[in-house]
């Protein structure tokens, strides 16, 4: 991620064509093709004193020593008070000097996590065409595959009904990115939160200088949380009222772990793993993970789990083994399905899955004006398209210029210094690698020609909020019929939106963390242990009869959960 930074530094000359509209090999790009003076990626905290990050596990909580760290010449980050165990900033002296000290059981590597959100570009069978969303339009088509307007809106007019569970009195605690405190879906819902990356009491997804990051934390918590009836800003075609969440009546606890570039230190994720608990969390929902386990990480879950926390974590999205943590057998494993609700290629499998939740194409909150709705025009007739999240809103109006699958710098037949709009076919190279390539050549504007036309639009997403021009992508059918008109004046707009359609185990997640708040709404006497039977016994079964390790238990059903808890003394 974050590669404009490096992009800002290349040194920039006139461009120069060769007879066929290519770049010359010898020449750079158009000046000012790419901005100078981007920002630098965050630098990650490591090895410029000698020291490494570790975690140490003590055998008590009366042998935890603190200040003994700091006296060999250690740098105490955090004490955990859950478990018996901090963490620490060592040298290898300090490190050999700590490990035969008295009460200290062991010490391990502090490991690395990442946002499970944004996965491969998915194969096409995943494209289909949005579903309507029922009565409604702030009903999403996950939202109502995971039945939570059935439970609060039986009538589906627009209202919640007197009475109905609507998550109010659970919190729930999102390990994430933070979120963005000016979203209108989710000021009401926000209770409290702290920022694990800066150290403050502001969990806002940005760096300390405003930097945006991914919204990543904003998208989970508007599945979770979002209001009926809201006011953001949705753009032309959607719904005024944005979104609702699963459980519009839950209040959030924001524990920001990721920084900008989607990376958190497992430390400082046990870090807030203790803090939601501290806070009176009833569930705690983590859309992140690693494929490294940690006794460490399997003992501090455990004890959430002991603490009466439902913990929920998302599966990954390499399609292979789980990550950790929602790979431990003390916390509930969710995997993604399709708009089909069949198993999506991406979803992590294991004999830990739990249960399966939407994550294909999930619209929900975003960072404010950062998601962005495209119109695509030629000649006045209109073409299907879908804004890439993380490019900028704009608007231009030049001609289209075929840059093929823009591997390189060299393949815009046609490209002008003086502008153009780019039209890409889809390849293996990365969405931002091509965007870089056309840019170069002078594109002010680019189209994304989706592959195949098997349902509707992917939700393809760059690395980073780069210095990138407006770019969508379009179906097959309007990009052959554009390819065609090469020459063409293009209209090309984007326009602010506070909403995201986005993929991912991460977007899963929250919607079981959002069922499980409604449940445990409507009898707040239930253990955690109480709401995870219901769930996982009221799924809509999957795949193979019974539990497998491709589906879990099935998909969540919010209905069919409560029915059952109505079945109970």
């Amino acid at each position: 991620m974050m590669r404009w930074g490096l992009l800002g530094l290349l040194t920039l000359s006139a461009c120069g064509l060769d007879d066929t509209g290519n770049l010359l090999p010898s020449e750079q790009a158009c000046p000012g093709a790419t901005p100078h003076g981007a920002p630098l990626p965050e630098a990650p905290q490591g090895l410029a004193d000698g020291r490494e990050r570790f975690l140490v596990r003590y055998a008590a909580a009366s042998t935890v020593d603190a200040p003994q760290v700091s006296f060999l010449g250690g740098q105490v980050r955090s004490v955990y008070q859950q478990v018996p165990a901090l963490v620490a900033r060592l040298s290898p002296r300090e490190h050999a000097a700590l490990a035969s000290a008295p009460g200290v059981v062991g010490i391990e590597p502090d490991l690395p996590r990442y946002a499970l959100g944004w996965p491969a570009v998915p194969p096409p069978a995943l494209l289909r065409a949005r579903s309507r969303t029922g009565h409604v339009d702030e009903y999403t088509p996950g939202l109502n595959r995971v039945q939570a307007p059935a439970v609060w809106d039986a009538d589906h007019n627009g209202v919640l009904d007197d009475g109905a569970p609507t998550g109010e009195g659970i919190k729930v605690c999102i390990i994430d990115s933070g979120m963005d405190p000016g979203h209108p879906e989710l000021k009401e819902a926000y209770l409290d939160g702290w920022d694990f990356v800066e150290g403050d009491a502001e969990p806002w997804d940005r760096t300390a200088q405003g930097q945006p990051g991914s919204g990543h934390g904003t998208h989970v918590a508007g599945i979770i949380a979002a209001q009926l009836g809201s006011d953001g800003q949705p753009g032309p075609g959607v719904h005024r009222h944005g979104v609702v969440g699963v459980a519009p009546g839950a209040k959030l606890l924001i524990a920001r772990v990721l920084n900008t570039e989607g990376r958190a230190w497992l430390g400082d994720i046990l870090s807030a793993l203790d803090w939601c608990q501290r806070q009176g969390a009833h569930i705690a929902s983590l859309s992140l993970g690693g494929p490294q386990p940690s006794p460490l990480e399997q003992a501090a879950f455990q004890t959430a789990e002991a603490h009466g926390m439902l913990v929920i974590a998302a599966a990954g999205n390499s399609g292979g083994a789980l990550e950790y943590p929602a790979a431990l057998p003390s916390v509930l494993a969710v995997g993604a399905v399709d708009a089909d609700s069949a198993r999506a290629p991406f979803s992590c499998q294991g004999g830990n899955l739990t249960l399966m939740a939407p994550g294909v194409d999930v619209r929900s909150s975003i960072l404010t004006g950062t998601g962005a709705v495209s119109e695509v025009a030629l000649g006045g007739t209109a073409h299907a398209s879908r804004a890439l999240f993380m490019a900028p809103s704009g608007h231009q109006t030049r001609p289209l210029v075929d840059c093929g699958e823009a591997h390189t710098a060299r393949t815009c037949r046609g490209a002008t210094c003086e502008g153009f709009v780019a039209y890409i076919q889809r390849s293996t190279v990365s969405l931002s690698d091509q965007l870089t390539h056309v840019m170069r050549q002078g594109a002010t504007a680019a189209l994304i020609a989706n592959t195949r036309d098997e349902g509707g639009l992917p939700d393809l997403a760059l690395d980073d909020w780069g210095p990138w021009v407006p770019a969508a992508v379009v179906s097959h059918s309007s990009g052959v019929q554009l390819r065609q008109r090469l020459g063409a004046e293009v209209d090309v707009t984007l326009h602010p939106s506070d909403y995201a359609s986005l993929t991912g185990t991460s977007m899963a997640t929250p919607h079981v963390a959002g069922v499980a708040a409604l449940v445990w709404s409507r009898r707040p006497s239930l253990t955690a242990a109480q709401v995870r039977y219901l769930l996982v016994s009221a799924a809509k079964d999957l795949g193979p009869p019974g539990k497998d390790p491709e589906h879990g238990h099935g998909l969540v059903q919010a209905k069919a959960s409560l029915d059952m808890l109505g079945t109970w003394p």
